[in-house]
């Protein structure tokens, strides 16, 4: 019996960097929710019977910007790893179970980040 993949919500508004994201995560075998911003990325967290492993939010969103919704998703998911997507990532700093990976970014460095956020948390699969 294989183990059930990790399912990462993006939230990104722009919709070809969203794309190329949840392309890249897909082909990385995660089971992948997209949202082009922070309303429907709530719905998503506040639906029950959704699982979210982790979620990997633009910095900067329109309306709520990704720090904001971060927030609300600790809020309701009080341990869920959370990865922030940001031009100025050096600048950035965040919590404990948050990390920042710079944009542009390859795809080793989008595995790397998110699986070791995934590691990080229990009862969660990395993906190699």
């Amino acid at each position: 019996m294989s183990a059930t993949p990790s399912t990462i919500l993006v939230v990104e508004d722009d919709a070809i960097v969203r794309m190329l994201i949840v392309d890249v995560l897909e082909e990385l075998e995660f089971n992948v929710l997209e949202a082009e911003g922070s309303e429907r990325a709530l719905e998503l967290l506040e639906d029950k019977s959704q699982r979210i492993d982790l979620l990997m939010t633009d910095v900067g969103l329109p309306d709520m910007d990704g720090r904001a919704l971060a927030q609300k998703a600790r809020e309701l998911h009080q341990h869920l790893p959370i990865l922030f997507a940001s031009g100025y990532a050096e600048t950035l700093e965040v919590a404990d179970g948050m990390e920042v990976i710079g944009k542009p970014f390859s795809i080793d460095q989008l595995r790397e980040k998110v699986n070791n956020l995934l590691r990080a948390t229990p009862s969660t699969v990395a993906v190699n």
